[in-house]
């Protein structure tokens, strides 16, 4: 199986959060053919991509407050944001699903888009001309302050460092956005900090039994079906006697779709990348 096929079979049966990771890679390599200026070694995104600090440009393109946080401004700032990512995703979805997980992220890159505008509307001084902000780090700081609202002893084991607690981590990020914020990239690190609140009240709201994520995922599920519930195959008996056996019509392809099950099963607890040679290619074929 080619590494084309392999991909797609990752992106087919992988989760929302390795779903997300290849919609910000694969945008990022989209915005390098079309945006990307070589001469100059810089992207120069559109008005009507990036998130512009101007008001009067949200009200001609609403949607920016959602793609801007799927670009990124260089391959170290995708590199490290999908490092991130990967990491706080897989402590959320412990202990909550890929639904919540993806309306968090959407939810939050929308809030944090609307305080940036804000605050750059209030306080002009802060920049004598109109700024832009892209970037997955918002919603991802969101991510990561949510999961370690709901479990902040949570104990995570960091190279050359050793265990420490989750709101350690989280607690540190958001002192190094304070304390950079009138530094340079203001406006990223006031994006940051909304995405953090953001997470926090998510948390707390969902312990009080209003999840925020429902809304939009009703929305995503009506366009996309990308969280309908999956048909399952109805059983078929086997009869028994003590002569012989006698084997239902259609019981090969109830082997089938049992060694397909037990394949997904391992994908979601284990991931894709834990299945074996044989496995991907039974996937593979069983897919065609």
């Amino acid at each position: 199986m080619g590494i084309l096929e392999d991909i797609k079979q990752q992106y087919k049966f992988g989760g929302i959060s390795q779903k997300l990771i290849f919609w910000n890679v694969g945008l990022f390599i989209l915005s390098l053919i079309f945006f990307y200026n070589f001469q100059n070694q810089f992207f120069i995104y559109p008005e009507w991509l990036k998130l512009s600090s101007a008001p009067g440009n949200l009200l001609y393109y609403p949607w920016t407050l959602l793609t801007y946080s799927f670009f990124h401004a260089g391959f170290l700032h995708l590199f490290f944001n999908m490092m991130v990512l990967n990491f706080s995703s897989r402590l959320f979805l412990t202990f909550f699903n890929e639904r919540q997980l993806l309306g968090l992220y959407l939810l939050s890159s929308i809030f944090a888009g609307v305080v940036f505008v804000v605050v750059y509307f209030v306080f002009p001084g802060l920049s004598p001309v109109a700024t832009s902000v892209v970037g997955a780090s918002a919603a991802i700081m969101a991510v990561l302050v949510a999961t370690a609202t709901y479990a902040p002893l949570m104990s995570i084991r960091l190279l050359l460092i050793g265990n420490v607690k989750l709101w350690h981590i989280a607690a540190v990020i958001i002192l190094l956005d304070l304390l950079q914020i009138r530094a340079e990239n203001t406006g990223g690190h006031i994006a940051h900090l909304a995405g953090a609140f953001f997470g926090f009240v998510f948390i707390k709201l969902l312990q009080q039994g209003t999840d925020l994520s429902s809304g939009i995922a009703r929305i995503i599920t009506f366009f996309t079906g990308l969280f309908q519930p999956k048909k399952t195959t109805p059983f078929k008996k086997v009869h028994k006697n003590p002569v012989r056996t006698t084997i239902a019509p259609g019981a090969g392809k109830d082997i089938t779709q049992k060694q397909i099950d037990e394949i997904l099963d391992k994908i979601s607890q284990s991931g894709y990348d834990s299945l074996t040679k044989q496995e991907k290619e039974f996937l593979f074929k069983a897919g065609k």
